[in-house]
């Protein structure tokens, strides 16, 4: 498995690095350790702590743009389980960039990526029992649900 820093990236719909100034924009959509973001400060404090994962080796995030306004409208990314040749992939976009093919062409970017580029050998995610538009893309994207999990989440596998 090769492990971070990457030279290559894959391509998603509108990728670009962030930028300070992308908080504000994403703060609603902001996670870090399963919590949301209630303020820019909160946003700004996750982020920090998500470069720092990235630096370390062990979370790979992608801001998706919108080709439009170059706003960004959501993040993919893996964020668990990198060092043992795994990967925990997540994925949030703003609720009025849904159903519009954003999300389904980020993961299947980043799953190849995952797959072809750093050689993980499994990927899984994670997402609430009543979040059907999650789970029909993971679906959709050949996640089969393989557990259930406390707080009413389950869990889905990537199944080649």
């Amino acid at each position: 498995m090769k492990v971070p820093p990457y030279h290559t990236s894959p391509s998603v719909i509108g990728d670009r690095p962030f930028l300070s100034t992308d908080i504000a924009d994403i703060v609603d959509i902001s996670f870090y350790d399963a919590i949301q973001a209630t303020t820019i400060e909160i946003a700004t404090a996750m982020q920090e702590k998500i470069d720092q994962d990235i630096r370390d080796g062990n979370s790979i995030h992608w801001g998706i743009a919108d080709n439009t306004t170059g706003k960004l409208v959501g993040t993919c990314g893996y964020y668990r389980g990198l060092d043992k040749g795994e990967g925990e992939l997540g994925c949030v976009l703003l609720p009025q960039f849904q159903g519009q093919g954003f999300m389904t062409s980020a993961m299947q970017l980043a799953i190849d990526f995952g797959r072809n580029n750093i050689g993980l050998k499994r990927i899984w995610a994670a997402t609430s029992r009543g979040n059907f538009k999650a789970i029909s893309l993971l679906e959709r994207l050949h996640f089969v649900k393989v557990e259930d999990l406390e707080n009413e989440e389950i869990k889905y596998e990537f199944i080649t």
